[in-house]
């Protein structure tokens, strides 16, 4: 017997007594919670965005669409960034001005490979104001999930005000559960025993976003 029967057996014990309830979820479960905390203009909306992304201690750009590709260059040069790794749909104008050699997201690249490279640049799926959460789904713009998790620097580009939305539940309707979804608030850190932060542990010290439009 494999550990999934033996897991599956258990489940099934355990459920034994259980009645049978044939109730569709999406009426089992209560959705009768908040689905928004207040109410915001747009303009309200991407500035409590801007807020909760500074909080987090991301750093926080905004451009209007023309002058993105002057200033993705214009970061990737403060940084130093000799190379830039590039999902296969990003779109090419944005790359338009950087200086840098540019790395494809290759499905036989290592994380040796992936560790090498200075800068990544996205795009998201939905930006969350309330919680100053970036979601990344794997789309063209985007890529592997692995590819914001190694570089060090990640510039993110949210395309406002259409990206941004209020509320965990208003992002929740918009994403496909299928996909590999990753929820980013701020740069990667953790705190030891002592409560000193540490960031860069599980992924980039250095979060930049770009809010374009």
């Amino acid at each position: 017997m494999s550990g999934r029967e033996r897991i599956l057996g258990r489940v099934r014990r355990a459920l034994a007594d259980v009645p049978r309830d044939d109730t569709p979820y999406e009426r089992a479960v209560a959705r009768d919670y908040l689905r928004e905390h207040g109410e915001r203009s747009t303009e309200e909306t991407v500035e409590l965005l801007a807020e909760n992304l500074a909080d987090y201690r991301a750093v926080v750009h905004r451009c209007a669409d023309g002058e993105l590709p002057e200033l993705l260059a214009r970061l990737m040069a403060e940084r130093g960034s000799r190379s830039v790794l590039v999902p296969p749909g990003l779109p090419p104008h944005w790359l338009a001005a950087v200086d840098a050699t540019r790395v494809p997201d290759r499905a036989d690249g290592t994380p040796h490979d992936l560790d090498r490279v200075d800068s990544v640049i996205t795009g998201c799926a939905v930006a969350i104001a309330e919680t100053g959460t970036l979601v990344l789904d794997g789309g063209p713009d985007q890529g592997r999930r692995r590819i914001t998790l190694i570089p060090d620097h990640h510039i993110c580009v949210v395309r406002v005000p259409g990206q941004v939305v209020a509320s965990v539940p208003l992002a929740l309707e918009r994403l496909d559960p299928a996909r590999p979804l990753t929820w980013i608030s701020g740069p990667s850190a953790t705190s030891d025993i002592e409560l000193d932060r540490v960031e860069g542990v599980h992924g980039p010290r250095t979060l930049e976003v770009v809010l374009a439009g």
